[in-house]
Order: structure tokens, then C-alpha cells, then sequence
């Protein structure tokens, strides 16, 4: 029976392609290739064999360097800060996983985050390696996320995305906006500002658009139903600061503060329902969050 490829994002593996230089190992150019990780933090990873080669297999200490060798890594996080929040995990079948994100938690493994994201959170309490997010929400958002759960029917649950078969809800608490009219359409072109990890308007075709709503109003904050049809990154919240009403709690919208993390302070923004047809039995599905915003 022939081997199975080894596929690193099943295994949540990263891949570097090693670059051109004058190295006598593997080890040597990781090292001096990834400066914020120490040379002893490279040898502890290899001799606990998270360090591979193209086919899986875990490197030896002297494996010699060669250009353009593909080796594969677990990012791991010394001394990683947890996230005091715990998932729901609201569905689960042959093919999909669906789980409430609590505010806070990221989806997937990024920055100093590995171990407490929802992904490696959901990995280990249902011993799935295959599990792959179908789509992102932000650290600071919390509601639902899809998982695919097996890759066999990945690319049809894929595919409802980009090819906009599948309706996204949301919900957000914001300050009135009485001089404008709802239900409305904000379109505008998104582009990356200032720092790195915001969003933009700027001039120009619009690539993004969101419908708006009023759900209940409280005096000076009203309750808003928001359905993106694009899905950019940061687009609920960079719409509704376009408005002129920024998301309550928003760290990055309009402006950046200085504690990003105030537990006592979340984003008010919840991803609350999503409903398809399901690609493999034609059958309509509805998930909704069990989460709540309070005012």
C-alpha cells in the first residue's frame, strides 16, 4: 500500500522552504533564520521530534542543509498567557463541527497564541487532527465558528464561502445612529492602514458591503443586526465606525487603546447565526449562537 502524503496543515504543522545561505545543518539555518527562537529552543524541538522533513519524518540535529528543503515545525509559545474562557461546542457529525468562540480566543494559532486558540482547544476534546476552520472571526469577536471535520467533503463546505451560499448574522451594540435611515447598505473599498493589523476605507471600487439593521434600541445604544456579504477582515467593525458608531469596546476602531485585552470590556460583536444548503444532502441548516451581548 503506497504512503500517505503527509500534509502539514492536517497535522497543524507551519512549512518553511529554507532560503538560500551557507549553512552546515538544517539546525544552523533555523536558527539563524528564526531569530526570535534560540538555537537550544531549535535542538529541545528536534530531539521531541517536532521538527520534520518533506515526508513527515522528524531531523536529526545534523541533518545537512540543503536550498529549498521543505521542513515542517510546530510553533509553540513558551509560558503562553490562557485565555479564561471556555468554548461551547454546539454540532457535531461526520462532516462539520460548529462551536460558540468565546470573546477573547483566537481561532486559529497566531502571535504568541498556539495551544489556547479554538482550534487546538477543539483538536484535543474531540481527537480530530483534521479539523480545519471553514472561516475566521477576530480574536475580539465571539459567536460561531464552522469547522470542516473531514477532508474528504472539505472542498464542498469550502466552497460555500467564497461563492456567497451561506448567510452570516451578526449581532453588535453601538451608539444610536438617529440621523440615519435602516435597514441600509454600506459599501465602501477596505484596504490595511496604520498600524499593520488595522483596516482602511480608501477611494475606489467598493470591495466590501454590509447590511445593516436596527434590532432594539436603548436609549443611547441600539442593538444592530449586521449581515456582510464580503467577508474583509475587521469589516463589521470598520463599517460601523464608517457610520459614524463605533462598536462598544472596539480596541481598534476608531482609534487603537492601549489595553486591547480588558476582560471586563469585551468587543460587542457576535457572530450569531449561519444557515446554508448543505452541498452533500441539499438540506437547509440553521446554527445559532447561544451566546448573548448584554448592554
Amino acid at each position: 500500500m503506497a504512503a500517505v502524503p503527509f500534509d502539514p496543515a492536517q497535522h497543524q504543522a507551519s512549512t518553511v522552504c529554507l532560503p538560500p545561505g551557507n549553512w552546515a545543518t538544517v539546525l544552523d539555518c533555523l536558527s539563524e533564520h528564526f531569530k526570535a527562537i534560540g538555537r537550544e529552543q531549535w535542538l529541545d524541538r528536534i530531539a521531541r521530534g517536532r521538527v520534520l522533513d518533506a515526508q513527515g519524518a522528524p531531523i536529526s540535529a545534523t541533518l545537512p542543509y540543503k536550498q529549498g528543503l521543505r521542513i515542517h515545525y510546530f510553533r509553540e509559545v513558551p509560558n503562553e498567557k490562557p485565555i479564561p474562557f471556555q468554548e461551547q461546542i454546539l454540532h457535531v457529525d461526520e462532516h462539520l463541527v460548529i462551536a460558540d468562540k468565546p470573546h477573547f480566543l483566537p481561532v486559529t494559532p497566531t502571535g504568541e497564541y498556539v495551544e489556547h486558540t479554538l482550534l487546538r482547544r477543539l483538536i484535543h476534546r474531540l481527537d480530530n487532527p483534521n479539523l480545519v476552520p471553514l472561516h475566521r472571526i477576530d480574536r475580539h469577536t465571539a459567536g460561531l465558528v464552522m469547522f470542516s471535520a473531514n477532508p474528504q467533503s472539505r472542498s464542498a463546505y469550502q466552497s460555500l464561502f467564497p461563492n456567497r451560499q451561506i448567510d452570516k448574522h451578526y449581532q453588535a451594540i453601538a451608539p444610536a445612529l438617529p440621523g440615519l435611515e435602516f435597514p441600509r447598505v454600506h459599501k465602501s473599498r477596505m484596504a490595511s492602514g496604520e498600524p499593520f493589523f488595522r483596516m482602511q476605507e480608501v477611494e475606489g471600487q467598493s470591495n466590501s458591503e454590509t447590511h445593516a439593521q436596527v434590532l432594539e434600541k436603548n436609549g443611547e445604544l441600539w442593538r444592530y443586526g449586521l449581515s456582510p456579504i464580503t467577508g474583509k477582515t475587521h469589516q463589521l467593525r470598520v463599517h460601523m465606525a464608517a457610520m459614524g458608531a463605533s462598536i462598544c469596546n472596539d480596541p481598534f476602531y476608531p482609534r487603537v487603546v492601549e489595553n486591547q485585552d480588558d476582560y471586563g470590556k469585551p468587543l460587542k460583536l457576535l457572530a450569531q447565526r449561519l444557515r446554508f444548503n448543505d452541498p452533500l444532502s441539499g438540506e437547509e441548516r440553521c446554527f445559532e449562537s447561544r451566546l448573548t451581548l448584554d448592554w
